[in-house]
């Protein structure tokens, strides 16, 4: 492990925010505009045990220049696999020793560290791969879009669906009319396969030991300092609302993906809340959000409605007695075709199976282009030796992230809330507009 100490002022300098709200962009330190498409990229990767092992063997085919992760045991494979690559536990360090040399940051943490490892990557002037939901508040969404427009960034948010054939199938049939008019849609998750509505830990019989190998403190980045407690690792912290965004925002960017990019929906209007167990520390343990989006132009008011906690919507009539809907999927419900969307729009189908079959002759063709193998880091790559833009980039993930954010916002006011996109403000409830954005524990940049 890299035991280089931290010039923790070297580092604010180049990464610190002003505030949440009004950034103070540090001076690019190199271009990134010049890398050539025939050359490798060199890569740091932040986080790269659990779901981060799946960037760590995407960017083999670039350039590994360090790997950071928080917890020694939880790494222990990509580091045994990769010997050669330099190690850190603190990004911060990495930035300040090995900045110079990279390209591209790839971000696999929880929830709550996306924001501030991406800002400090992009004021370096780093293409940035996030994992969805590439930020923890709406507030963050805004600012990590507005920064890779401003810098002319390559990014990506880590939803794999969106280079799907799916998504693009889904696209052209509805372009193509053969949908019909969409008003309704749902979509519904076996998650939280984690606990959510917890109320608290108890430690009077004691407090458990930090494990050798976890740097809790750096675990803990941006949020409030607390006691360690195994019930937070190594998958659980989804369920707390400090370092989470609950079972929507795991699986939400990935489900209502296809439908907001097919059907091109702006910010809904109103969102409202049905939860069971909510806690002021944890995520329901079941949930229905019914969202609405206004009319606009040829497009007809949608009602989208999600479902977690094994909750789903009623069996559609076109659905085949014999079948059950699958665990984690979304209905697309038409005027001329009902769509079963597989969950990370990977597939599409007309149900019954039989109008699928009889449709599949007269489908429109294929228009818009497709990503080879539907392989989203390879999409980004390219993007970052200066191809197309990535499809899930930051300008277009950011507007997805917060229309699937604003779903806790509601859950947590325990209300509906009336949405003025353009101001971002809950016009309503007061209180809401808190939950847009958070404090952060300083000395990270933000």
């Amino acid at each position: 492990m890299n035991s280089t100490p931290l010039s923790r002022r070297s580092f604010l300098q180049k990464t610190s925010l002003a505030s949440a709200a009004a950034v103070a962009f540090p001076h690019v330190m190199r271009s990134q505009q010049g890398v050539s498409p025939n050359s490798k990229l060199n890569v740091a990767c932040i986080g790269v045990g659990g779901r981060g092992r799946a960037a760590v063997t995407a960017m083999a085919t670039e350039n590994h220049v360090a790997f950071c992760d928080v917890d020694e045991s939880r790494a222990a494979a990509t580091f045994t696999k990769f010997p050669q690559v330099p190690r850190f536990k603190d990004f911060r360090q990495l930035f300040d020793k090995l900045g110079n040399q990279i390209d591209a940051v790839t971000v696999s943490t929880p929830d709550h560290m996306h924001f501030p490892i991406a800002m400090a990557a992009m004021a370096l002037g780093k293409h940035v791969f996030v994992e969805k939901p590439m930020a923890h508040t709406i507030a963050e969404a805004r600012i990590l879009a507005q920064i890779a427009r401003e810098k002319k960034l390559a990014t990506q948010m880590g939803n794999q669906g969106h280079a799907a054939e799916g998504t693009r199938m889904l696209k052209e049939w509805y372009q193509a009319g053969v949908l019909g008019e969409v008003r309704e849609i749902h979509s519904w998750t076996d998650r939280p396969i984690w606990p959510q509505g917890v109320k608290g830990f108890d430690h009077k019989k004691g407090v458990p030991a930090v494990p050798a190998t976890l740097d809790w403190d750096l675990w803990l980045g941006v949020a409030a300092t607390r006691e360690f407690d195994p019930a937070y690792l190594p998958f659980n912290w989804r369920g707390f609302w400090d370092f989470g965004t609950g079972a929507l925002g795991d699986m939400g960017c990935h489900m209502m993906d296809g439908g907001f990019y097919a059907f091109d929906l702006a910010a809904p209007t109103s969102v409202e809340a049905i939860s069971a167990n909510q806690t002021a520390i944890s995520a329901p343990s079941a949930s229905v959000v019914t969202y609405r989006f206004a009319a606009r132009g040829t497009h007809p008011e949608i009602k989208w409605v999600w479902y977690d906690g094994n909750m789903a919507p009623l069996l559609p009539p076109e659905l085949e007695e014999e079948r059950n809907l699958p665990d984690n999927s979304t209905l697309i419900i038409g005027t001329k075709a009902t769509v079963l969307a597989q969950a990370n729009y990977f597939t599409i189908r007309i149900i019954p199976e039989a109008k699928m079959r009889g449709a599949a002759g007269s489908l429109p063709p294929k228009t818009i282009p497709r990503i080879p193998a539907g392989d989203h880091f390879a999409e980004w790559v390219n993007a970052c030796k200066g191809g197309t833009p990535a499809g899930a980039n930051f300008e277009y993930s950011s507007r997805l992230t917060e229309m699937v954010l604003l779903s806790n916002v509601a859950v947590r006011a325990r209300r509906r809330i009336d949405w003025d996109s353009a101001a971002m403000k809950v016009t309503n409830i007061a209180a809401a507009n808190e939950f847009l954005t958070k404090k952060y524990r300083p000395g990270f940049g933000v």
